[in-house]
C-alpha cells in the first residue's frame, strides 16, 4: 500500500498475513478446539444422512421388486430361473439385492430408519447450531482484540504520522477494513472449517460405497483446483486496488465535509463532485473487476459438479444394472457427489471473501506497523511541584533531516514569565510548542522543564503540567460544562466551572442559550460562534489550572471588544504560570516579559516590547507594518 492509500502494484503477502492473523485467534484457541469437535460431530451426522437414506431405499426397492418375484422359491431359483428365460439383465439385478421372493414392503424396518435419520439430521442442526454461536462469540472478541490494538497504536503514533496521512484513509483502516476483517472471519472460521471436514468425511464415504465412482468423481478435483488458482489469481490484485480505492474515496468525502463551508464559499462545488466522480469511477472500476473476476468462481465450479453429477449417474446406473450396486448406494453417492462438489465450490466462493479480508487486514497491519513514536523511560523522571522554568539548550530540529528548521536555539523562560513568540508564517513558532509538548523529539540539544530534560519524563507526566489554548478550536459532542471540563482533574464544582466561565466572558453568552451549560455542542461547535467556541477553550484551560500555559493565537477569532475582555482574563490566568504565547497581533503581547522575534527558525531578536521598537530592526518593522495607519490616522 501507498501512504496515500493509492493502489500498490506489490502483490500482497497472502499467506504471511493469514499466518499472522492467526495469532490473534491464540487467546481463543479452546473456543477454536470446541468450535472444531462440534463441526466433527455436526458433519460427521451430516455425512451419515446420505447413507441411512439410502438404506431407506433399498428397503422400498427390495419391497417393490420382491412383491414380483414368485413366493415360495429361493432367491437362487428365482435367478436361475430369470436365466433360463433370457432375461439376464434383471436376473443380474435381482442377484445383486437382499431380496425374499413374494415378500412386500418392510414398513417396520422402513420406519426405523426413517426415524434414526430425522433424529441424525435434527443432532446434526443442534451441534451446527452450537457451532455458529460459538464461532460468533470468537470472531468479535478477536475483531474487539484487534480494534483494542489499533486504538492504543493510534495513541503510540507520532504527530507525524497524522500529518503525513489523510484522515479519511486513516478512518478508513479503522473502521471499513476491521468491519471487512470481521465479516471475512465470521463466515470463513465456520464454513471453512465444516467444508473441509465435509470433503473429508464425504470423500470417506465414497470410497466405501465405490472406490471406482469414487476415482470418477476425484477426476474433476484437479480441474476444480486448476480453475479457482487460475481465477484467483487475477481476482486478487483487484482486491488490493478496491480497498485503497475505498481509503481514497473516504478521505475525499471526509475533506469535502469537514471543509464544505470552504467549499461553497471559494466556488469549489463542481471541482469537488468532478474529483469525487473520478475517484469513485475508479473504486467502481476496480470493485467491478473484482467482484466479476472472483465472481466467475461459482459458476466454473458449479459446471464442474454438473459434469461429475451426469458421469456418477450414468457409472452408477450401469453398476446397478450389473447387479455390482444397489439402487440405494447409486442414490446415496450421487448425494454424496453432491455434498463432495459443495463444499469445494464454498472453499473456492470463500476465496473471494478470504482475499478481500486479507487485503483489509494487510492495510490494517500497515497501521499497525507504522513507525511508533520513542517510548517513555522505565526509570521516567517524577517532576514534583513544577515551578514553570523551562529552558531550550542548543536545540536543533527539521521536520525532514534533509530540511533543518532549527538549527541552534538557546531561550529560558522564568518561572511566572510571559514569553511571546512573534514573526512571519514559517518561522517556527508553533513548532517550538510542537517540541516543548513532545509532540516531535528534537534532533540535538535539550529542553529541560526545573532542570530536568523532558525527554526522561513521560509525555503524560510532562503534558499534565502543560496547558494549551490552539487557533484551531476544538469541542466535543456534549453539553458546553461537558466541554469545559474536559481538560481539569478529578470533579469539578460547579462553583469552580462558575468561576472560569465567569473570569473568561463565556457565562455571558452561555446564559442567553435555552439550556445554559447544559446546551448539547456537536462535534464541530456548529450552534455557536467560532469566537465563542474560542471563548469555551480558553475557559477549558483556565479550569486545568497548569503552573504552565500554550496560547496560539487564542484570541484569533474574537472581536476587538471581546479581545480586550479575554486579554484581561488572559493577564489573570498567566499570573505566577509560566506562558508561551505565539501571536500575529502584536497589540496582544506588549506587556509579555520577553519577545522573541523569529525567522527561518532562528530567533533574530528578542526583548521587550519598548526595547524592540527603540531598535528598530524586524519586531519594529511588524509592528509598523500593523500599526502605520492607525498612527498616521
Amino acid at each position: 500500500m501507498g501512504s496515500m492509500g493509492m493502489p500498490s502494484e506489490k502483490a500482497m503477502d497472502f499467506t504471511g498475513s493469514l499466518r499472522r492473523f492467526g495469532g490473534y485467534l491464540r487467546a481463543e484457541r479452546l473456543r477454536v478446539v470446541v468450535i472444531t469437535l462440534l463441526a466433527v460431530v455436526s458433519v460427521g451426522l451430516t455425512v451419515l444422512g446420505p447413507k441411512l437414506l439410502g438404506t431407506a431405499t433399498d428397503i422400498i426397492f427390495r419391497g417393490v421388486v420382491g412383491r414380483q418375484l414368485p413366493a415360495g422359491q429361493t432367491k437362487d431359483e428365482v435367478v436361475t430361473g430369470l436365466r433360463a428365460a433370457g432375461d439376464d439383465t434383471f436376473a443380474d439385478l435381482v442377484s445383486g439385492m437382499d431380496v425374499v421372493p413374494g415378500q412386500g414392503l418392510d414398513t417396520t424396518a422402513l420406519r426405523d430408519v426413517l426415524l434414526l435419520v430425522v433424529a441424525v439430521y435434527v443432532g446434526a442442526f443442534l451441534f451446527g447450531w452450537l457451532q455458529g454461536r460459538l464461532t460468533a462469540l470468537v470472531v468479535q472478541r478477536t475483531v474487539l482484540s484487534l480494534r483494542a490494538r489499533v486504538e492504543e497504536k493510534l495513541n503510540r503514533l507520532p504527530l507525524s504520522y497524522f500529518d503525513a496521512q489523510k484522515r479519511g484513509e486513516v478512518l478508513s483502516r479503522v473502521t471499513n477494513d476491521i468491519d471487512n476483517v470481521a465479516q471475512t472471519l465470521q463466515q470463513t472460521l465456520s464454513q471453512l472449517v465444516t467444508a473441509l471436514l465435509t470433503i473429508i468425511g464425504v470423500l470417506g464415504m465414497m470410497f466405501w460405497i465405490s472406490p471406482l465412482l469414487a476415482v470418477v468423481a476425484l477426476v474433476t478435483v484437479p480441474l476444480s483446483v486448476v480453475v479457482t488458482a487460475m481465477i484467483a489469481k487475477r481476482s486478487q490484485p483487484q482486491f488490493i486496488k478496491q480497498w485503497a480505492a475505498t481509503g481514497t474515496v473516504n478521505s475525499h468525502i471526509e475533506e469535502m465535509y469537514s471543509g464544505h463551508a470552504l467549499v461553497k464559499v471559494f466556488g469549489h462545488q463542481q471541482s469537488a463532485i468532478d474529483t469525487f466522480t473520478q475517484e469513485n469511477a475508479a473504486l467502481y472500476e476496480s470493485s467491478f473487476r473484482a467482484q466479476f473476476i472472483s465472481g466467475l468462481i461459482q459458476p466454473a465450479m458449479g459446471f464442474i459438479a454438473n459434469l461429475n453429477y451426469v458421469v456418477v449417474a450414468v457409472v452408477g446406473g450401469l453398476r446397478v444394472a450389473s447387479g455390482s450396486m444397489t439402487l440405494g448406494d447409486v442414490q446415496a453417492f450421487i448425494q454424496y457427489s453432491r455434498q463432495f462438489t459443495q463444499p469445494i465450490t464454498q472453499v473456492a466462493s470463500m476465496m473471494n471473501l478470504l482475499q478481500s479480508g486479507v487485503a483489509s487486514v494487510e492495510r490494517v497491519f500497515d497501521l499497525l506497523d507504522a513507525t511508533e513514536q520513542t517510548p517513555d523511560p522505565q526509570d521516567a523522571a517524577v517532576p514534583g511541584e513544577v515551578r514553570g522554568r523551562v529552558a531550550f539548550e542548543n536545540v536543533r530540529f527539521g521536520y525532514s533531516p534533509e530540511v533543518p528548521l532549527i538549527t541552534d536555539l538557546s531561550i529560558v523562560a522564568e518561572p511566572g514569565r510571559t514569553v511571546a513568540i512573534v514573526g512571519p508564517t514559517g518561522a517556527g513558532k508553533t513548532t517550538l510548542v510542537n517540541l516543548l509538548m513532545r509532540f516531535y523529539e528534537v534532533d540535538g540539544g535539550r529542553i529541560t522543564l526545573d532542570g530536568v530534560d523532558i525527554a526522561t519524563m513521560t509525555r503524560d507526566a510532562l503534558r499534565s503540567n502543560i496547558g494549551m489554548v490552539l487557533q484551531d478550536t476544538w469541542l466535543f459532542k456534549g453539553t458546553i460544562a461537558d466541554n469545559i471540563r474536559y481538560g481539569a482533574p478529578g470533579d469539578v464544582t460547579e462553583e469552580r466551572l462558575l468561576e472560569a466561565s465567569v473570569a473568561t466572558h463565556v457565562d455571558a453568552f452561555v446564559r442567553t442559550l435555552p439550556d445554559g451549560y447544559g446546551t448539547v455542542l456537536d462535534d464541530e461547535g456548529s450552534s455557536v460562534s467560532a469566537g465563542e467556541r474560542q471563548l469555551l477553550t480558553i475557559a477549558r484551560a483556565f479550569l486545568a489550572d497548569p503552573p504552565i500555559l500554550v496560547l496560539d493565537e487564542a484570541t484569533s477569532s474574537v472581536d476587538t471588544r471581546t479581545e480586550v475582555l479575554v486579554q484581561k482574563a488572559m493577564n489573570a490566568l498567566r499570573a505566577h504560570r509560566t506562558s508561551f504565547v505565539i501571536a500575529h497581533r502584536l497589540s496582544t503581547i506588549r506587556d509579555a516579559d520577553l519577545i522573541l522575534v523569529m525567522e527561518h527558525g532562528d530567533i533574530v531578536e528578542q526583548g521587550t516590547h519598548d526595547e524592540l521598537l527603540a531598535t528598530g530592526g524586524a519586531y519594529a518593522r511588524l509592528y509598523q507594518s500593523q500599526f502605520a495607519d492607525a498612527a498616521e490616522e
